[in-house]
């Protein structure tokens, strides 16, 4: 299949440069016929974004801080100027302090803790509002966990709780969205080289321990995810909705 998504209106909030999660899952919409839009925050990001964006024949470029609710506004008017409507919204937006990463969880500061669950969770929330009047032949939402957000990963503190906050966020919009016919999910994947592992300390430790213990053996790819995001966001997951899938090689089902 070559046109899983033609003329499918996907809007992508997320995206870093070309190791993204998030641009796994662009590319590999694109390549099933799918007009797309990117959001970037702030000057630097728009420099690696744009590149991509038009690499894709991007419609739509939009700055966007998920964290000022006018701009999001916006970011949605420039959509739906250009579109019209909209039918799938790829968020997968996440930050952290880097202090907040290091040490130990209890030591996270009140701030640190708003910065976390308003960034990593709350967006979601925040840009499926703005999305839902767009979805108006019903829509599929989705968003990116990890392995954190239900046990303990050393080093990922406060943001195993903001992804866990996400998840129960998925839920509650799957709920309240499904009437609209909109579909919302998860997806929790394995650990990827991304800029935001980057500021994970020990996180070339992890990458070795899923691929020796994983019972597929490997770590997850772009390519694994992109798979699975035109799975739920297609007609061959229309009967999906307010689950996180789980693509990590099988990790997740581990005891010791």
């Amino acid at each position: 299949m070559t046109d899983l998504f033609k003329d499918k209106r996907v809007a992508i909030f997320g995206v870093a440069n070309e190791r993204s999660i998030a641009w796994g899952i662009a590319d590999a919409m694109y390549k099933q016929g799918a007009r797309l839009a990117f959001s970037y925050a702030g000057e630097v990001l728009e420099k690696r974004v744009r590149p991509l964006a038009e690499s894709v024949n991007a419609d739509l470029v939009i700055s966007c801080d998920v964290t000022d609710d006018t701009q999001i506004e916006e970011a949605f008017r420039q959509i739906a100027s250009k579109w019209g409507a909209l039918d799938v919204l790829v968020h997968a937006i996440a930050f952290a302090n880097r202090e907040d990463l290091e040490g130990r969880f209890v030591d996270t500061s009140r701030k640190g803790f708003a910065v976390a669950l308003d960034i990593s969770a709350y967006s979601l929330v925040a840009l499926a509002r703005a999305a839902a009047p767009l979805m108006t032949n019903g829509g599929s939402i989705i968003t990116l966990s990890y392995y954190g957000a239900e046990k303990v990963v050393p080093s990922y503190n406060v943001m195993g709780v903001a992804k866990a906050a996400l998840e129960a966020s998925v839920r509650y919009l799957a709920a309240d969205l499904g009437p609209q016919n909109i579909r919302v999910n998860a997806i929790s994947a394995g650990p990827i080289k991304t800029l935001a592992a980057s500021g994970i300390k020990g996180f070339k430790g992890m990458l070795h321990v899923v691929e020796e213990r994983a019972p597929l053996r490997r770590n997850v790819t772009q390519e694994d995810v992109g798979a699975s995001a035109l799975f739920l966001c297609s007609e061959l997951g229309s009967a999906i909705t307010g689950e996180t899938l789980y693509v990590d090689a099988g990790y997740n089902i581990l005891g010791m």
